[in-house]
């Protein structure tokens, strides 16, 4: 059986556990692919993280199968998140999502991590104590 082919690949940030129909439709209606099994399987593996922005790489092949591969919620999302509102983030909580970003940002020091996210919280306005 020779391999699948790739027809199409999308990345989508997606409310976790309740992916919008009518979202995915948008994006992928003319992939052909089943929108109901590609809903519940997202809702399936981040109902967890219900509440968060969860971005997905969808790969959809020619036989109009498909693979879903999570990524982590956006930097700026956990910021606003962390900061509850307040223009100030900690150290403590600058380690957390650095942590936590760590496996989709392209370095594997914990430091440099840190580093990015205070960037993107500089570009935000919030100070980095």
């Amino acid at each position: 059986m020779p391999p699948k082919k790739q027809s199409h690949q999308v990345t989508m940030a997606l409310p976790a556990g309740e992916a919008p129909v009518a979202e995915l439709g948008k994006m992928l209606g003319m992939t052909g692919v089943n929108l109901v099994a590609l809903k519940k399987e997202y809702d399936a593996r981040t109902v967890a993280q219900r509440g968060e922005i969860v971005p997905a790489v969808i790969t959809i092949f020619d036989d109009r199968s498909f693979t879903l591969k999570l990524k982590t919620p956006p930097t700026s999302f956990l910021i606003k998140q962390a900061t509850n509102g307040s223009k100030t983030l900690s150290h403590d909580q600058l380690r957390a999502i650095a942590e936590r970003k760590m496996p989709d940002l392209n370095t594997t020091d914990i430091d440099a991590a840190m580093r990015t996210v205070a960037g993107t919280a500089r570009s935000m306005g919030v100070k980095v104590s």
